[in-house]
């Protein structure tokens, strides 16, 4: 069996010049792409810059738009060099597929993470209250929201179910108010106590004079008569305020003769005459 060589070179030539053009062009798109999509990427960098954008957010935009970019260059590429660009966009959607499926806790987080950073329900700084821990926030990430609690432990809150759940900010405003009950007994007078518990909160420079300090009896319990103390001041007073309020009036309570009650019972004894 002769071999013709001749033929042999002659396909080879012809699949090299039809083919080796395409492969060569698609290199050339391919690496003239690159730089485009590194010119995009960097031009959206310093975008963000000049308006001071979240820096995770934008650290997540801009890794997003650059692995979409180079995804789609590479199809294309595949496709100029003349390879069926069909199956491998199927087999690509198929793996996407499956590691979803697989990571779909993980992927909640990263949805929950990306609707924080954009919709920002609260900040770095802001105290709030989520999933039954209460914090400040110290970090916000794709996956995680990290807050420490008021005894100085790092609680790592995913952010699925931060960002579809109730989040309380106790820093959102700049004033909270401050709600107060003080209970006197039945036999101390009721604009006495008044008058004791006013003269300390006029004293106090940190509770605001607008609302109006609100003050009245709110309930006849079983043992002692509540007073109800509502006063507004600064979001980082409320504590402070608290605390001192309640020291105050009851040292004062106390020199001026009125009762803080307790639960107590009366017991009634009876003789039977036999």
């Amino acid at each position: 069996m002769d071999i013709d060589f001749s033929e042999i070179l002659q396909q080879i030539t012809e699949l090299a010049t039809t083919h080796g053009l395409k492969f060569l062009l698609a290199l050339v798109t391919l690496w003239i792409g690159w730089k485009v999509c590194n010119m995009i990427t960097g031009g959206l960098r310093k975008w963000f810059d000049k308006v001071d954008y979240d820096e995770a957010l934008e650290s997540f935009i801009l890794s997003l738009v650059g692995m979409g970019l180079k995804v789609l260059l590479v199809v294309t590429s595949i496709g100029i060099a003349g390879f069926p660009t069909t199956s491998f966009v199927a087999i690509l959607g198929a793996a996407g597929l499956a590691v979803g499926m697989a990571l779909s806790g993980t992927l909640q987080n990263f949805a929950g993470g990306v609707l924080l950073l954009i919709l920002k329900p609260f900040k770095v700084g802001d105290v709030i209250e989520s999933q039954g821990e209460i914090g400040k926030v110290t970090s916000i990430q794709i996956f995680n929201t990290i807050v420490n609690t008021a005894d100085n432990k790092r609680v790592i809150l995913p952010n699925g179910p931060v960002a579809t759940n109730t989040v309380i900010n106790y820093s959102a405003e700049s004033t909270r108010r401050v709600e107060l009950i003080f209970g006197i007994g039945y036999d101390d007078d009721i604009d006495h106590a008044k008058e004791v518990i006013l003269r300390i909160v006029q004293a106090d420079e940190r509770i605001h004079k607008e609302p109006e300090p609100f003050l009245a009896v709110k309930n006849l319990g079983a043992s002692s008569v509540d007073i109800v103390l509502r006063v507004w001041g600064a979001t980082g007073d409320f504590w402070g305020i608290t605390f001192d309020l309640t020291e105050k009036v009851k040292k004062e309570f106390d020199k001026e003769g009125i009762s803080f009650p307790y639960p107590q019972s009366d017991v009634h004894l009876h003789k039977v005459n036999s």
